[in-house]
């Protein structure tokens, strides 16, 4: 089982513990207005989710971890590695990096933990040569992220699906300093 640790946080595969937390997570509009169309998910929207993520850990050998708070057990938010069907030409087959967190832990340095570490796993343990991000444009808290870990804006595009405006950051992971 692949688990991460960093100083504050647990980096893990799901469990059936999880559902409840997440789909709580999920159901937060302002969690939710920066993922795909803005829409929060139900309970069984959230466990198709989870279901797909680790389905994906299954073939890629990577997906996305739940993220807990290693003080309490309380999980935090979501973070990890998926291959993106929606990139442009010029991005494809790179691996994109993600995460959503609760709101009760924004501000608290959880996200660039998270992500951090999963860059690490990306190039050490996955032997990734690149990843990138696809943020909606306007998300300002993912764009701190993006540039605390290196990621540069290298185009915009709509998302093919939901219509909004994207910004493409990238990371040549042979830059990126662990």
């Amino acid at each position: 089982m692949t688990e991460i640790h960093t100083p504050r946080l647990l980096l893990r595969r799901w469990t059936d513990d999880d559902l409840v937390p997440l789909s709580e997570l999920h159901a937060d509009p302002e969690v939710m207005r920066w993922v795909d169309d803005g829409s929060v998910r139900d309970l069984e929207r959230t466990a198709e989710d989870i279901e797909r993520w680790e389905e994906e850990w299954d073939d890629e050998g990577f997906g996305l971890f739940a993220v807990e708070l290693l003080g309490s057990g309380e999980l935090a938010g979501v973070t990890g590695l998926s291959v993106s069907e929606f990139l442009p030409e010029d991005a494809l087959p790179d691996v994109q990096i993600g995460w959503r967190f609760a709101r009760h832990f924004w501000g608290q340095g959880y996200a660039s933990e998270a992500a951090h570490a999963t860059l690490e796993f990306a190039l050490q343990d996955r032997g990734l040569d690149r990843v990138v991000s696809v943020p909606r444009l306007g998300d300002a808290a993912s764009e701190n992220v993006l540039r605390k870990l290196g990621l540069a804006p290298t185009g915009e595009m709509n998302h093919p699906v939901h219509g909004v405006p994207l910004v493409v950051h990238s990371i040549d992971l042979t830059e990126f300093e662990a």
